[in-house]
């Protein structure tokens, strides 16, 4: 509350946090939760209700229809409680937000040749001998699920890595590849990681071992630990700036109800025009694929990234000699 009495523009916000922004709600609260610390309810009016489905049955909505579409009153329908019964285990949505998400951030990776071939495709692209036995279909990221911005800044967007993350400690090309593929096909899964305010993320154990096994994967560049995790948001970003553009494009889509081809007939008299005027002569002599939905961007940054902290670990390393 100001001097004169009023309340700021700040304070109405976190007294009214509207469940768009991880750590906006009661934190004591979400940590107890988080680390299991806090008391449990010892019983309530629907048996068999637990936290844990609470929060998978809030996720499980927030896939389906966006995070708007989750709250107290929609979970109890889809848990067959009444609503009053779901305060007993989560305060409201803000907490409920910062456990969705540390849950989240702990789903394994997909085991397979798909992360066999990333690895090899990242140590080629930095000229690196190729090691068929770096990265088994057996190797499991159990933990979390995203890259990690630093300790205090989105810490809990670590990278999936694999759970026996030794093998991957001196690789750590495969690292980064592994870090920014996870962190994309978790964002595909769960859109609406996109929407939500993640600056003052709330750190559970998914976030701090996504991030312990994130820095183990990168030690091998020899950097020093605010470089780390540099490195770290800058894929991250990439990552997101790329899913974000994805998502965008496929929100269009359904809101509109035009697909992309008919929205770009409909601009295509005009920008033949203008490329015939003469006003534009880069962008008219450029090929007619430049656009192509076949070239995959999220390949070609990844490959350009990982060969630039390649030429600067070779930089610091002959500069040590």
């Amino acid at each position: 509350m100001a001097k004169d009495g009023s309340t700021t523009a700040a304070t109405a916000t976190a007294a009214t946090p509207d469940g768009t922004a991880t750590g906006s709600g009661d934190i004591a609260r979400s940590l107890e939760l988080l680390w299991g610390t806090g008391e449990r309810p010892s019983r309530g009016p629907k048996p068999g209700l637990t936290l844990d489905r609470i929060v998978t049955a809030a996720i499980a909505v927030a896939d389906a229809e966006g995070l708007s579409a989750v709250s107290m009153r929609r979970l109890s329908t889809e848990l067959g409680t009444g609503t009053m019964s779901l305060y007993r285990y989560v305060p409201g949505k803000a907490e409920l937000l910062d456990l969705m998400l540390d849950r989240v951030l702990g789903e394994p990776l997909p085991t397979g040749p798909t992360g066999e071939r990333s690895a090899a495709s990242a140590r080629s692209s930095a000229g690196a001998p190729s090691d068929d036995g770096a990265e088994g279909s057996g190797d499991r990221a159990k933990d979390s699920g995203h890259l990690a911005e630093g300790p205090g800044d989105r810490a809990g967007e670590s990278g999936h890595l694999a759970e026996d993350s030794g093998g991957l400690s001196d690789d750590w090309r495969a690292a980064v590849d592994r870090m920014a593929r996870g962190h994309l096909d978790n964002l595909r899964r769960h859109p609406w990681l996109l929407k939500i305010n993640q600056a003052r993320t709330v750190l559970g154990p998914s976030a701090l071992r996504g991030l312990e096994l994130a820095l183990t994967g990168l030690r091998g560049m020899g950097l020093r630990d605010p470089e780390l995790i540099g490195v770290i948001i800058t894929v991250n970003s990439f990552v997101e700036g790329l899913a974000r553009t994805q998502g965008d494009a496929a929100e269009a889509v359904a809101q509109t109800g035009l697909s992309d081809e008919e929205f770009w007939d409909n601009q295509r008299p005009y920008l033949e025009r203008a490329m015939l005027s003469g006003e534009y002569p880069v962008m008219a002599a450029m090929a007619e694929d430049t656009f192509s939905a076949e070239f995959d961007h999220f390949e070609f940054g990844l490959q350009r990234l990982i060969a630039g902290f390649e030429a600067l670990v070779r930089e610091r390393r002959a500069a040590q000699k």
